[in-house]
């Protein structure tokens, strides 16, 4: 199958995925991240050891009709930050970290986490106008359990891709005719530097669920006027003394920590 493929590193597996199933990808669109914490290393370099066309401009009108005289059959999405124009000339399916109509947006994944939700998904959508509001094509559900971070919950999203890129370019027709409007939802905006701050006067169970809702990302620590970044924050339980980070009943440790000014 001739597909295009939009999206960063962090929903990879998709891709690796559709070219297990041997697609043929005409051209991969990618965006520019900070390479930091969001990367794209990873497809650009996949791109150049299999010979894909690779660019990371913003997919145009004129780009969805040049694929289209190519014979492309499918476009893909997965973790691409622009909104892409829709086309009739070929199936565009978006895939999404959450059971979709819950947690429309950019990144909900914190979000679930942070509301202790008991669920969490990847959903296969139809591409439509607005973000997130297609129709569903697959789904597949995995609980949360009371450690959940934003790592975990990633991986468990991993395991569950082959098996819906299988059954999507296997089984294609069947699948889009078996779309399912999603009904009620609401977008979830992006959250917030609120949202991933941590302060000495929280709660240590306040202050890992906030560092679990987004690990491997930016977190901040505020001390009165001092703030720093960490990434890959763990709370600690105990007495706080003489440690950099401490907070209400225990004291943060961080695989990366610098200082904000």
């Amino acid at each position: 199958m001739k597909i295009a493929y939009l999206g960063i590193d962090l929903l990879k597996p998709v891709l690796d995925a559709l070219l297990d199933e041997g697609c043929q990808v005409l051209k991969l669109f990618t965006c520019p991240v900070d390479n930091v914490t969001e990367t794209n290393t990873a497809v650009i370099q996949t791109a150049e050891e299999r010979g894909i066309p690779c660019t990371l401009n913003r997919i145009t009108a004129t780009d969805l009709d040049e694929l289209a005289g190519e014979g492309c059959e499918l476009l893909v999405c997965a973790g691409y930050y622009y909104r892409a124009p829709v086309t009739d000339a070929f199936p565009m399916v978006n895939f999404h970290p959450t059971p979709l109509p819950v947690g429309r947006g950019s990144w909900p994944m914190p979000r679930l986490i942070l509301e202790g939700a008991e669920w969490g998904g990847v959903t296969a959508h139809k591409m439509a106008a607005d973000f997130d509001t297609g129709d569903i094509l697959l789904q597949e559900g995995f609980l949360l359990d009371g450690r959940e971070d934003h790592r975990t919950y990633m991986e468990k999203v991993y395991e569950k891709i082959p098996a819906m890129v299988h059954k999507l370019v296997n089984d294609l027709p069947r699948v889009l005719a078996g779309a399912q409007p999603q009904g009620e939802g609401a977008y979830w905006p992006l959250p917030r530097e609120e949202d991933w701050t941590v302060t000495s006067d929280m709660t240590a169970a306040r202050a890992d669920l906030i560092l679990r809702a987004f690990y491997g990302y930016e977190c901040v620590y505020r001390d009165g006027g001092r703030k720093t970044e960490l990434i890959g924050g763990r709370v600690i339980p105990g007495g706080p003394e003489g440690q950099p980070f401490p907070v209400r009943g225990g004291y943060i440790v961080a695989e990366k920590a610098r200082p904000l000014v």
